[in-house]
């Protein structure tokens, strides 16, 4: 029970609970932008993790590059990675690409 408990915690309603997304409304090919947050460098390295994609980030002409920083990117100001938008708001394919990150960086069964 504990590990559902775990799991309801940082996934609640299935959304991830530590992220921020962005939207850069098409002005590069990286339109969407996501940044995890939460308390986990211990299992990084220190760094923060954060994923650039566009709207088709499995396509073979799509893009979906992962990235990390000793600081968060989008700190203290976010404008250069467009508007924070909600996780909901994501393409279907982006929201599974964090989905997948998300599970993997919090030990988090499927």
């Amino acid at each position: 029970m504990k590990k559902e408990e775990r799991k309801n915690g940082l996934l609640p309603n299935g959304i991830p609970k530590y992220i921020r997304c962005y939207d850069n409304r098409g002005e590069t090919y990286d339109r969407y932008t996501v940044v995890f947050t939460g308390n986990y460098r211990n299992k990084t390295g220190g760094v923060f993790w954060h994923v650039g994609m566009s709207e088709n980030p499995f396509h073979p002409q799509g893009f979906g590059m992962h990235g990390e920083s000793i600081n968060h990117i989008d700190r203290p100001t976010y404008g250069h990675l467009g508007k924070k938008i909600k996780f909901a708001d994501l393409p279907e394919d982006c929201r599974k690409l964090v989905l997948a990150d998300y599970i993997e960086l919090w030990d988090l069964t499927e």
